[in-house]
């Protein structure tokens, strides 16, 4: 089976998780659920639901130096929804949350990697995104942003997140195996 680790923040997309993680494991995924703290707050009561659907600890921290990996080896990550702070802190290589350290650090070793933000239409007026998502994309990271991928939202309006976009190029980045 493939192990994915799907890297969640703290934006209104998270709060849906679950059938995102079904329909990821109906396909041949193994899904290894990450959080950023504000995140894990956000879910913190349905954490015992999200163990029992995915069979692992959610982990929203770094592990303590030695301690034994919780999760299964990675074979890629979707990084979804990426907030304007985790895009940004990723791009520059600031590693303070579990998630962000992860996709940082799976570059480096070759690892698979889909992004997907969840920025509304006044954060993407901050130049800053675009030269993370360039920096990103240099990097090798599949980052579904602009036309094919997340669109901004006016402020104030909410659309449907497009999860089955970051699921499908998931799919090509990393196929699903018996």
């Amino acid at each position: 089976m493939t192990t994915l680790y799907l890297l969640g923040s703290a934006a209104p997309p998270v709060l849906d998780i679950v059938p995102v993680i079904k329909e990821a494991q109906s396909v041949g995924y193994d899904v290894c659920l990450g959080l950023t703290p504000a995140a894990a707050r956000w879910l913190e009561p349905r954490l015992p639901e999200l163990e029992r659907v995915t069979g692992h600890l959610v982990r929203s921290e770094y592990k303590h130096p030695g301690a034994a990996d919780a999760w299964p080896r990675a074979d890629a990550a979707l990084f979804a929804p990426a907030t304007f702070n985790s895009i940004n802190a990723w791009a520059l290589g600031l590693t303070n949350s579990f998630v962000v350290g992860f996709a940082a650090e799976a570059i480096g070793k070759g690892i698979p990697l889909v992004a997907m933000p969840c920025v509304n239409a006044a954060y993407a007026q901050h130049r800053a995104l675009d030269r993370s998502v360039a920096e990103l994309r240099a990097m090798d990271v599949r980052v579904l942003y602009g036309e094919g991928g997340f669109v901004p939202n006016p402020s104030g309006e909410r659309h449907p997140y497009p999860w089955h976009l970051a699921l499908g190029a998931v799919r090509e980045v990393a196929p699903p195996r018996a």
